[in-house]
């Protein structure tokens, strides 16, 4: 069976991975590539839509970590299906709307890169079978958002809403996780299915209102709900694509597609009634009212788009069928009108040079095409009749008007929905008079005109939508409306009619109401007030930014305490921390009995082994204050217990140790470059014996912990098992490494990780260090004396030798992990020799690239075991007869095993590369004319 939902998923993040790869200059190649992907995928949605819309779900199940209820599952129903679509369609729409919206100077594989990875999280939250999973992609819109939002990174408001949208939605996150949390401890599953049935069980346990609260928590961050509205206005510093697709149909409406999916889960309470009721009502307001004083045209959009948000909120938490048809409803049509009005504002910014509608106006005669469009998706905004918002106006004013059993609440809906009507209308004719008739436009930037035709062709689009919807529903939205809602509400779907025309009746009169109060509101206002003149400050950004300082200021205070800037004391806090967490089980007594068993007696040879790592421990610390030669002593201390692991028959640890000895050894010779020759002497004697009780408590208490768990008294150990399934199940004799790439394969891809996430810290930290000019050591470089030509002919050699253990590893001693290191050891040692600027100018490769490949190789190794239905990270074996050469094993490990070599190589040079280039004051070296700005760094590609 073709596995669809995991390529429709999968297309997204295969297009970022392949916009990474690309040059910042190729911006035809980069749309075209990132165009793709939604075409592509709704391709296969196309396919897989008829058995949608005959109400048969589709699944794809593959199991991760089933112990702990997480398991790779894909769903596509009705509502997951028309949510996929909008993902798709109009990320389309903007890609091609960026490739005309982006300057010259903007990175366009970059910014597609971002905003294929906001697609496929999107895509993931939506198809995702599996509360956990859509955890994972949910904080996933998160960080991509914060990438897209922050995309030109040198405006402090793009930062700054960056910052904001991060805190805000992530803290949501992590109240959504504890309520998912309690979701799996009442159902026993996280399987959607399984929750979605088990509503009855979660309203009735005692654990209901937290569950309630912490996944609204998570609701109304994400979609931008009263009292945390405040960051999405702050968004609006985000190029113009991204504020229309965020807007539209992605991060906001995850939050409204969340409380649709859960929906049959947590309502029918009168909690959740009026929780979700009145939070709703009150943004729906707020956020109309503020956006008719706005003078930005993306801030009138984004406080139109919070309170649209609070529309769905309201009808979701009404919980009649109707209502949920009509959330569903508006859902749609609020992405079709607000994508293209966000995209006209974009081309009016781009056109005109700026969107403050104080220095508009007139624009109808300048951009006639554009004005009509713009004021065409204004009226369905504002709900004017044959045109979709329309109809979904008329639906929830007729919920509203219906509300069962409250009589207060009855009141405060109806009311709250006429006043959405009258300052919807009011704000959308701002935005139409303010812009495109009246006098101006004044003091712009730029002669308004037209912009070119396929930059406009998705605000085209888009409003034809509006107007096709508006007049013929039936024929247009209605299977999708039907298949949407019918995934939420199953057989209590109602009976509905889409109808333009509904006779003269009560939510008509409103809408008829809402129309005339709007245009008095503004004309009034126009008249009595100055509303050029009003300068709204966002008490919710002065909020923030207070408590941000705050917390800033404790985090310092703490930091003065905690951490002076010595690294002994932030060691030695690190050192008791692990102290008390290993001692507290024992102290408490909640430790297990200890039964051991008798030691193996100690050999000669391991006993001289023993008193040579003592002798090296202690010839380290008395000679600590001469660090070139208690380096060298310690070096000792790691080359013995290599020889310790060859002493026990464990080649590849010894392997392992003798390499990361070597490297680290060159990375300390490369540390020593920027300190004094000799240590100060420690004046306290207090701190001294302090220390000494410190370390002596730590090295006894891991020995006699190492210890008990090497002479314990156990049954079989795990190692015979895995003696027993290495060759039979992972296809290799070398246990070690069938370990680390299958059966403990997800570990390793942890760690690799980790590693290159360490490496990246480095580069950030030491790219633009500078010694201090005393700190600048004077004189000629230290030569060693080792010929420089030795250095070079000895990496084809290491090369040749790297190659061979990484292709015996899964057999023999070797793998990923120590060819990486030992092709690095050649260029450190010339790096040592030579210098960093002698061997990047000839050896020129890109380490922080290499770990990227190398990241996403792992990676993909992975998940090819997914497409056969097996778990992330499991082996394959072929045995291929090749002429000449005969039978050739080969296991799919090695694609794994490629990723981390590719980390551990590049993850290591980047570090030692880095620390090997830090450069003297900007100051001092430009005062000797050695500066050279235009220099790229052949490592990384930036320029120096």
């Amino acid at each position: 069976m073709i596995p669809f939902l995991e390529i429709l998923l999968a297309l997204p993040f295969a297009a970022a991975a392949a916009l990474a790869l690309l040059r910042p200059r190729s911006r035809a190649t980069a749309a075209w590539l990132a165009a793709a992907a939604p075409l592509l995928g709704l391709a296969l949605l196309a396919w897989m839509t008829p058995a949608v819309l005959q109400g048969w779900p589709l699944r794809a199940e593959h199991a991760w970590i089933p112990q702990l209820g997480l398991d790779f599952t894909l769903r596509l129903d009705g509502l997951a299906w028309m949510f996929a679509g909008m993902v798709l369609a109009i990320g389309a729409l903007v890609v091609l709307y960026a490739h005309y919206y982006l300057a010259e100077e903007d990175s366009a594989p970059r910014f597609f890169g971002f905003l294929m990875l906001f697609m496929g999280s999107m895509l993931g939250v939506v198809i995702a079978g599996n509360l956990l999973l859509m955890l994972v992609f949910w904080e996933l819109t998160s960080i991509s958002s914060f990438l897209l939002i922050g995309f030109w990174y040198r405006r402090q408001d793009a930062r700054e809403g960056a910052r904001m949208a991060l805190a805000i939605t992530g803290g949501g996150g992590l109240a959504l996780l504890g309520g998912v949390l309690l979701i799996g401890r009442i159902v026993g599953s996280y399987d959607l299915d399984t929750v979605l049935a088990s509503g009855q069980a979660i309203r009735a346990s005692h654990l209901y209102p937290w569950v309630l609260g912490l996944v609204l928590a998570g609701v109304f961050t994400k979609s931008a709900q009263f009292p945390l509205h405040f960051w999405l206005p702050h968004a609006m510093a985000a190029p113009t694509p991204v504020s229309a697709y965020l807007h539209s149909a992605t991060m906001v409406k995850a939050g409204v597609f969340l409380l649709a999916r859960l929906h049959p889960a947590l309502a029918g309470t009168d909690l959740f009634f009026y929780v979700v009721t009145s939070v709703g009502a009150i943004t729906l307001l707020l956020g109309a009212w503020h956006a008719i004083f706005q003078h930005d045209l993306k801030g009138l959009l984004a406080y139109s788009t919070i309170s649209h948000l609070g529309l769905i909120t309201v009808l979701f938490g009404l919980s009649t069928p109707m209502a949920v048809v009509a959330g569903v409803f508006h859902i749609l049509n609020h992405a079709t009108f607000k994508a293209s009005l966000f995209m006209a504002a974009g081309i009016i910014d781009h056109e005109t040079g700026t969107r403050d509608m104080r220095r508009l106006g007139g624009l109808r005669r300048l951009m006639p095409a554009t004005s009509a469009l713009a004021i065409i998706a204004s009226l369905a905004m504002a709900g004017i009749p044959l045109l979709n918002g329309f109809l979904s106006k008329e639906m929830f004013f007729t919920e509203a008007l219906d509300v069962p059993g409250h009589g207060f609440m009855r009141l405060a809906v109806a009311l709250a929905a006429l006043l959405y009507g009258i300052f919807g209308v009011a704000y959308s004719l701002r935005f139409v008079h303010e812009t495109f008739l009246g006098e101006g436009p004044r003091a712009i930037e730029r002669a308004p005109h037209e912009p070119p035709r396929w930059m406009r062709a998705p605000v085209a689009l888009l409003v034809l939508l509006c107007v096709a919807v508006g007049t013929a529903p039936a024929w247009t939205v209605a299977p999708v409306l039907h298949a949407a809602a019918g995934a939420i509400l199953g057989p209590a779907l109602p009976e509905y009619s889409l109808s333009v025309w509904h006779g003269f009746n009560l939510p008509l009169l409103m809408s008829l109401c809402g129309i005339a109060g709007g245009i008095a509101l503004y004309f009034g206002l126009r008249r009595l007030l100055d509303l050029h003149a009003i300068a709204r400050q966002s008490l919710g950004r002065y909020l923030f930014r207070w408590n941000m300082e705050a917390l800033y200021a404790l985090a310092e205070r703490f930091t003065a305490k905690v951490a002076n800037g010595r690294l002994q004391r932030s060691l030695l806090w690190l050192v008791l921390a692990a102290l008390a967490a290993g001692a507290w089980p024992f102290l408490s007594g909640q430790h297990a009995p200890l039964q051991l068993r008798a030691p193996q007696s100690m050999p000669l040879l391991g006993w001289l082994l023993w008193l040579v790592l003592v002798a090296c421990t202690v010839f380290t610390i008395r000679l600590y204050r001469q660090r070139l030669l208690a380096l060298i002593v310690l070096g000792g201390a790691g080359l013995v217990v290599s020889l310790a692991f060859v002493f026990l028959s464990a080649p590849d640890l010894a392997l392992t140790q003798l390499l990361v000895e070597m490297v680290s050894l060159a990375l300390l010779l490369l540390g020593l470059h920027y300190l004094p020759a000799r240590s100060p002497p420690e004046r306290r004697p207090r701190r001294r014996i302090r220390d000494v009780l410190v370390a002596a408590a730590a090295g006894l208490g891991t020995g006699l912990l190492a210890y008990a768990v090497m002479t314990r008294a156990q049954g079989d150990p795990a190692s015979v098992e895995m003696l027993a399934r290495s060759l039979p199940e992972a296809y290799g004799r070398n246990v070690v490494n069938v370990i680390l790439v299958d059966f403990r394969g997800f570990d390793t891809f942890g760690e690799i990780t980790v590693f290159a996430i360490a490496a990246l810290i480095v580069h950030a930290l030491l790219r633009r260090a500078r010694l201090a000019p005393e700190k600048v050591m004077s004189g000629p470089p230290i030569k060693l004396p080792v010929p420089a030509d030795l250095a070079q002919l000895m990496f084809p050699l290491t090369l040749t030798v790297s190659v061979f253990l990484f292709l015996r590893g899964h057999n023999a001693p070797g793998g990923g992990f120590i060819a990486g290191l030992v092709l690095a050891v050649p260029l450190l040692i010339q790096y040592v020799i030579q210098g960093a600027a002698s061997v990047e100018s000839r050896f020129g490769f890109d380490y922080v690239r290499c770990i990227g490949v190398g990241l996403v190789v792992a990676g993909t190794g992975g998940a090819a075991a997914l497409l056969f239905d097996l778990p992330f990270l499991t082996s394959g074996h072929a045995e291929p007869v090749l002429p000449w050469i005969g039978e050739v094993p080969l296991a799919s490990a090695m694609v794994f095993d490629t990723g981390v070599y590719l980390v551990v190589f590049g993850g290591a040079m980047l570090i030692l590369s880095m620390l090997g280039t830090i450069k003297p004051s900007r100051t001092r070296v430009a005062q000797l004319g050695v500066i050279e700005p235009g220099s790229r760094s052949t490592r990384t590609g930036e320029l120096g």
